[in-house]
Order: structure tokens, then C-alpha cells, then sequence
């Protein structure tokens, strides 16, 4: 028996998300995005140019807060959501949210699922403060793997 493959375009990904218990509204983030919220989490969407996949990420999925996807910021001690208006630390009931809104989304859209992001939450910026600043302290002209002594 031949079995039919179905590529759906971007409206039809769009209706199997809203069937499945989506929130979708109209984003400003980039021409024809929409936002896709479920769970207290959240992603804008794009038309992907690619022709296997109906749809890409304008913005990856993160926790909603104040109207709008905040991303999740590694400090290294404690996890953050960062939006444009503030930084809160994130809670482990909103990182298990962002973890099954991206797992459910990314089922349903066809897209890429990465093993290092299928056993958790990956954040979306690492700022360690131990590191910072940390390259202008370094000595000019010596180099750690170089001979010592000038030789």
C-alpha cells in the first residue's frame, strides 16, 4: 500500500495548533508572525522557507510574561525570564511548561527535535558573572600555551 505524505503550509500548521487548544493572535515581531501560546508559555511563528517544514521560530519558545515571550537567561546559580520591561527568576513550574509547550509544539509543526533539548529546558542566553570581564584581565603578549620565559 503507497502511503501519502502531506506537506501542510503555514495556515493548515496554524489550524492543527488552534484544534490542539493553541491560543494563536496576530505578533508584531515580524511580518505575518503569529504568536502560539499554551501553558503559560509561549513562541512567535514565521512561514519557513524551507519547503519540508510549514514553520520556523521568529522568536523561540519561552514563558509569557506581560503580554510577551520572555526569553530564559542562564546566570550560571538561578535561571531568569528576561522580557523588554524586566527580569524575574523563573520558577520550576514555568521552566516544565516551556519544556512541554516546546516538546507538544514542535510534534505538531514538524520541526527538528534536538536531543539536548528533549531532556530539558535550554535557555536561550548563558551570562555567568564569574566570566565576566574576564578576558581584559588576561596579560597582553603572553599566551597560556606559549613557551614560558620568552623563549
Amino acid at each position: 500500500m503507497n502511503r501519502k505524505f502531506r506537506n501542510p503550509n503555514f495556515k493548515q500548521t496554524l489550524e492543527t495548533l488552534r484544534a490542539h487548544s493553541f491560543e494563536l493572535a496576530l505578533s508584531a515581531a515580524a511580518p505575518g508572525a503569529v504568536l502560539v501560546s499554551k501553558y503559560g508559555a509561549g513562541a512567535v511563528l514565521v512561514a519557513a522557507q524551507v519547503k519540508e517544514q510549514p514553520a520556523a521560530f521568529a522568536v523561540r519558545p519561552g514563558a509569557m510574561a506581560g503580554g510577551e515571550v520572555g526569553r530564559l537567561l542562564d546566570r550560571g546559580y538561578q535561571k531568569f525570564i528576561q522580557t523588554s520591561q524586566f527580569e524575574i527568576p523563573a520558577k520550576a513550574s514555568q521552566l516544565h511548561a516551556i519544556h512541554l509547550f516546546t516538546e507538544e509544539l514542535k510534534r505538531l509543526t514538524g520541526s527538528i527535535d534536538l536531543y539536548n533539548e528533549a531532556l530539558g529546558t535550554t535557555s536561550d542566553l548563558y551570562r555567568y558573572d564569574r566570566l565576566k570581564a574576564r578576558e581584559a584581565a588576561r596579560p597582553e603578549g603572553r599566551c597560556p600555551w606559549g613557551p614560558a620565559g620568552g623563549e
